[in-house]
């Protein structure tokens, strides 16, 4: 054939069978038969520029050995057999080649088009991947062959130097996560949703009878760099995992925390303990969920675990006189918000009232170790074995004593909670039992829910509900709960923090099955801050 003349195209039909052997392959047209090959390498050294017949035989060989699975072979046939062999081999092994055809189409010059035709196999899955790349043809320096010059992107256009094909899993699977009714959760539109959704997809997306899809992907070969899509094999199938999650309530959620620059709220079922809203402001800028992770002082809220140690010790009654002064001292002078003070108040009043000293005053009663007894062993607190669905802190109550026990009484000193730990106190205190919090069926997704030791004792259940109440109607938590008819209950709390020139507002309460937690940083009384939070979500309920 003259160079310049129009060149015949050749087609080169070949397969791969990986661990079956090679099949055979065939030229539709009689140029390079082995004679001819022969007669080529047996021909003198050449130099200058390949001719158009000796750029279509390369190409042709180099095809026709590749498809055999011969891959020493056709990496002898380009101008670097080292690094061709290796990735002739790792597209094979690493891409999961099973089957391999080439259609090749006329030169123009020394480049060669051809159509690739490959039967990709990742476990159970197969796809057929067609797609056009082109090759080069040169003159070897030492043998003066026409050679293929070879580049990675010789076995896919998409290659660069130092990438290599790979199949396997893709980042295409996915789970679609719904409220407890079927609606479909998404981030887009429940933002404080956005890192809770993907730790759910990477725990339970294949119990939840979702397929991953599977990818050929250009990736560097030394495992660096986020590598890209080159050929889907399996689109795979979302996974539909139920949560536990109410939409009306998540969006209650969501707005109230979008008020404020800084909020976190969690609502749980009393009854169950299934999580039915989580919002938090942060979770939407950076991530980090504070509704769950957070690890801070919960204020006078934790007066609702401290009430129940007093009433089951014996030390305090609902309707036992207990004077609320300006301060008292128990390792340190304490004090009342804004240092008020009750003359003649009960218990349940002091409670109402959200009355530091009279809880400080009763610390002598109870000895070092038994406020993190009570919260452990009937709250199910601080025991580090929640298993919720995602990562969740589930708070620390330190044996303390002198001042910091005091402190810790009143929900100050090393005592660390956050929404989601104080919304299970009331739920338990409205349930008379503990019932792990969590986001997903246990059963289904296969998690052992952490149990309390002993219930909360009737008189004891009923003696914190009723103050509770009196609360929610009549004490601090009146204003935020106005309006909510029903059985409730609720309790305030503002917690000092150093540095800061205002408290955290805290809030937690119950409507019927239905209870909730909030912390506003820095927002002063939790009755005006926290709890407008608190009751926007217990309204859905």
């Amino acid at each position: 054939m003259r160079t310049g003349a129009k060149v015949t195209v050749g087609v080169v039909t070949a397969a791969l069978f990986g661990g079956a052997g090679f099949g055979a392959w065939r030229l539709v047209d009689a140029v390079g038969s082995g004679a001819d090959s022969a007669h080529r390498e047996a021909a003198p050294e050449r130099t200058g520029p390949p001719t158009a017949d000796e750029v279509e035989g390369a190409a042709r060989d180099f095809l026709a050995a590749w498809a055999k699975g011969d891959a020493e072979g056709a990496a002898a046939l380009t101008d670097n057999a080292q690094a061709a062999s290796a990735a002739l081999g790792a597209y094979r092994k690493d891409a999961g080649i099973e089957k391999v055809t080439f259609r090749q189409g006329a030169a123009a010059g020394a480049k060669v088009p051809f159509t690739v035709t490959a039967e990709v196999a990742f476990k159970d899955r197969h796809s057929t991947w067609t797609y056009e790349s082109s090759l080069g043809v040169v003159r070897g320096r030492t043998t003066g062959r026409a050679v293929v010059d070879w580049q990675p992107a010789v076995l896919h256009p998409g290659l660069a130097r130092g990438e290599t094909l790979r199949t396997g899993p893709g980042k295409g699977s996915d789970i679609k996560a719904v409220d407890r009714s079927g609606r479909e959760l998404d981030a887009k539109e429940f933002p404080s949703l956005t890192a809770v959704l993907p730790e759910l997809r990477k725990r339970f997306g294949q119990k939840a009878g979702g397929r991953e899809a599977v990818e050929v992907r250009a990736e560097r070969a030394d495992g660096t760099g986020p590598g890209r899509t080159l050929h889907t094999v399996d689109k795979g199938e979302a996974a539909t995992l139920r949560t536990t999650l109410d939409a009306r309530a998540q969006r209650a959620a969501e707005d109230a925390v979008a008020r404020r620059d800084e909020a976190s709220v969690v609502a749980v079922r009393p009854s169950t303990g299934e999580i039915l809203a989580v919002a938090d402001t942060g979770a939407r800028r950076a991530g980090f969920n504070a509704a769950l992770l957070g690890r801070t002082a919960p204020g006078s809220t934790m007066k609702v675990v401290t009430a129940a140690l007093l009433l089951e010790k014996g030390a305090a009654r609902a309707d036992q006189p207990l004077a609320c002064p300006q301060y008292a001292t128990y390792g340190k002078q304490f004090h009342n918000v804004e240092k008020s003070e009750i003359a003649g108040a009960t218990f349940a009043q002091d409670f109402a009232a959200s009355c530091n000293t009279a809880f400080v005053s009763l610390a002598g009663k109870v000895a070092d170790g038994d406020l993190g007894a009570e919260a452990r062993e009937v709250f199910g607190l601080g025991m580090d074995n929640w298993q919720t669905g995602v990562t969740t802190f589930d708070g620390r109550i330190p044996d303390d004593s002198g001042a910091e026990k005091a402190a810790a009484m009143i929900g100050q000193g090393r005592v660390q909670m956050n929404p989601l730990t104080m919304a299970s106190v009331a739920a338990t205190v409205k349930d008379g039992t503990f019932r792990q919090p969590h986001l997903v069926d246990p059963e289904a997704a296969g998690l052992e829910l952490a149990r309390a030791a002993r219930p909360l004792p009737r008189p004891v259940a009923d003696g914190l509900r009723r103050m509770m109440r009196l609360t929610a109607v009549g004490g601090t938590g009146r204003t935020a709960m106005a309006g909510l008819d029903g059985d409730v209950g609720a309790k305030t709390g503002s917690a000092e923090v150093d540095g800061q020139d205002r408290p955290n507002g805290w809030f937690t309460a119950y409507r019927g099955d239905m209870a909730a937690a909030a912390v506003v940083p820095r927002g002063g009384h939790g009755g005006d801050s926290a709890g407008p939070v608190v009751a926007a979500v217990l309204r859905t309920g």
